[in-house]
């Protein structure tokens, strides 16, 4: 353990990082080797929340946009939460980790209520704990969850896990060739600058908290890892 770097983190997953290729919707086999790589950091000792976006199901902001009102728009993005969690935590029990879904709006037969002592006791036994449902209210997006998750769990840093996006740049690399990328940056950097990497809200809470905010590519294998071991990889932001 003593090589490791961060020894409880949350980790945000996107949505459609559970869809594969196929962008929509959840591709089993893509979230049985994402369970097979978070088993991987987990057997190092490492404790792990989750917090995984609802993109690949539903899309709260762009619902309200086509005309639905804003709030049951968001509701039924934190229910596409609750699917993905489901969907992870069936595939980590496979690969031989117990988890624990917990969920900011009551659903009893499905998971367990969000209780910050309870999902403390299951990072201290070995569990991984997914949160699911956002905050339970509308107008706040996943970003926000997990910063608010991980300051209330005393995680060490939240790693940000991108589909095909190795860090932050100043622009967007996709379309811009000559995009530069970041290898350290702080919060207020991000802040002032506009760096779309989780929004303002999600930004300031790390930022008052002092949690770490790592960055980088969830489509190399073992690339988790190598962020909890100390590898430099992605880009770091911090205070």
């Amino acid at each position: 353990m003593s090589q490791v770097k961060y020894k409880r983190v949350l980790i945000k997953l996107s949505g459609e990082a559970l869809a594969g290729e196929r962008g929509v919707g959840i591709d089993i086999a893509t979230v049985q080797e994402i369970a097979k790589e978070l088993k991987e950091v987990h057997d190092l000792g490492i404790e792990i929340a989750l917090v995984i976006g609802g993109g690949n199901l539903w899309r709260g902001e762009a619902a309200a946009a086509a005309g639905m009102e804003r709030v049951p728009a968001d509701y039924t993005g934190m229910l596409g939460t609750v699917m993905n969690a489901l969907v992870m935590a069936d595939a980590l029990e496979r690969e031989g980790v117990i988890t624990r879904v917990q969920t900011a709006i009551n659903m009893q037969q499905l998971a367990e209520p969000y209780v910050r002592g309870r999902a403390l006791r299951h990072l201290e036994k070995d569990r991984i704990v997914i949160f699911a449902a956002g905050t339970g209210s509308p107008y706040f997006s996943t970003d926000t969850t997990a910063a608010l998750r991980a300051a209330e769990i005393g995680a060490d840093a939240i790693l940000m896990a991108k589909n095909g996006v190795d860090g932050v740049y100043n622009d967007d690399p996709r379309t811009n060739t000559a995009a530069i990328k970041f290898e350290e940056l702080t919060h207020l950097d991000v802040l002032k600058q506009g760096l779309k990497i989780m929004d303002s809200t999600a930004s300031s809470l790390s930022m008052d908290n002092n949690i770490d905010l790592v960055v980088f590519n969830l489509n190399e294998t073992g690339n988790i890892k190598r962020v909890v071991l100390g590898e430099n990889i992605g880009t770091t932001v911090s205070n």
